[in-house]
Parts: C-alpha cells; sequence; structure tokens
C-alpha cells in the first residue's frame, strides 16, 4: 500500500521512509531488552525505571508518550491512566511494555506482554494479543478495510477467543515527531483504508473475569516486516 495524500496521512517535513524503519526497529529491540531485565519479585515502579534508563543509554529517552510498564492487575489500566502504586510482578504473572520513543527526528511505538512462570491461562493471554494483532493486520492487507472496520473485527478476533477488546486503545499515526501536529484522531475513527507505516495498530485484550489483559502494537506493514512464523 502505497502512502496517500488525505490530511489525516500528512507528513511533516522530516519524515523518511527508511529512518522511519529503523526507529522502528530501535524500539523493539528495546522492548526485549527491557522485557529481559524483568522478573517475578521486581515492583512495578522499580521495571518503569529501570526502563527509561536503558531508552536512556539507547539515546531514546525523549518519548512523545510516558515509558508504560504494567504488571499483574494493572495490566488492565488504558492509556494514560496511572497505575495501581506497589504492585510486585509475581511467579505466574503477567506485564506488558509500552514505549513511545523518539530517536533523533522520528517517532517509535511498540508494545508486547510477557509472562513469568507457567500459567497457561496468562501465557495465552499474551500470545493472543499478538495474534489478534495478525489476524487484524492481515484483514486490512486483504480487504484494504478501514480503521473503522479493522477494529469492528478486531473486536470480534477477542471475543471468538475469549477476551474483551479495550476500544480506549484504538491505535493511531506515527509520522516524523510531532505526529500530533499532523493528526491526532484514533485508528479506530478513520473511515479509509489505513496506509503502510503511517499507521499503529494497538491491541489490548482482557480476560472477563480475572484481572489482567495483555497489550500488543506495532506498524500496520506488510508481512515481509514479521517474522514468518508471526501467529496466524
Amino acid at each position: 500500500m502505497e502512502i496517500q495524500t488525505r490530511p489525516e496521512e500528512a507528513v511533516g517535513p522530516h519524515f523518511n521512509r527508511d529512518a522511519m524503519l529503523d526507529v522502528r526497529e530501535r524500539t523493539l529491540q528495546a522492548i526485549r531488552g527491557i522485557a529481559g531485565r524483568i522478573h517475578a519479585g521486581m515492583v512495578e515502579e522499580d521495571a518503569v525505571e529501570l526502563a527509561r534508563d536503558m531508552l536512556a543509554d539507547a539515546g531514546m529517552l525523549r518519548g512523545w508518550h510516558e515509558v508504560y510498564v504494567r504488571f499483574g492487575p494493572n495490566t488492565l489500566k488504558t492509556f494514560g491512566a496511572p497505575s495501581e502504586p506497589g504492585v510486585v510482578l509475581g511467579e505466574d504473572d503477567i506485564f506488558f511494555i509500552d514505549i513511545g520513543p523518539v530517536w533523533r527526528q522520528w517517532e517509535g511505538d511498540g508494545g508486547d506482554s510477557f509472562v513469568t512462570g507457567a500459567d497457561p491461562e496468562k501465557a495465552r493471554c499474551a500470545a493472543d494479543a499478538r495474534a489478534i494483532f495478525h489476524e487484524v493486520r492481515r484483514h486490512w492487507l486483504r480487504n484494504g478495510s478501514s480503521g473503522q472496520d479493522l477494529y469492528r473485527f478486531a473486536a470480534a478476533c477477542a471475543q471468538a477467543r475469549g477476551w474483551e477488546l479495550n476500544l480506549d486503545l484504538s491505535g493511531h499515526r506515527l509520522a516524523d515527531f510531532p505526529h500530533s501536529a499532523l493528526h491526532q484522531g484514533a485508528l479506530a475513527d478513520y473511515a479509509h483504508a489505513p496506509s503502510e507505516l503511517l499507521w499503529v495498530l494497538e491491541i489490548h485484550i482482557r480476560h472477563p473475569s480475572q484481572p489482567y489483559g495483555a497489550f500488543f502494537e506495532d506498524m500496520l506493514l506488510d508481512d515481509g516486516f514479521f517474522p514468518q512464523k508471526a501467529p496466524i
């Protein structure tokens, strides 16, 4: 899909496709690195400070949104909502990382969920957030669907897997910094087919009765930018 010329898909003077893809890879690497340092027994606030320190070391501390690391029941929190303080990551628990770093003039944004221990339902929740992302992304690739349709489809995918979709986290633009000067609306409200590289697809699912959820987000891109064994 080619970048379009609708006002909602405008880019700034420093927009560069290769730079946007580079900061995406830096963001994904940072998430993996942070996750590898988080362990059971850690307090959530310490994990947030760890993430900030690691991003600073990578030259990516400045972000267009706060650094979020959510443990256990705080994985139900939506974007911008403060975490309940003092939550300790358990031995069979779930957590997610959501970062929006700026590298030089370009924005990154990514999120993923991880588990400690061997709780099968928490592991399924984390895996399903990723799987739903790819189901929706492939729906976009096949059908050229609007943002509105993508989130209707995402809600159905989540329900089919036994989860609830949080539509307060419903995708957004990404660009050379700051995208908010170009467009601030949600992907779920976009009535046209979103172009690749310009939009982030967010999937936040919640257990229907238990106090946990999972999160995954990445750019809308074609299959070539994802591992061959991406979840179906």
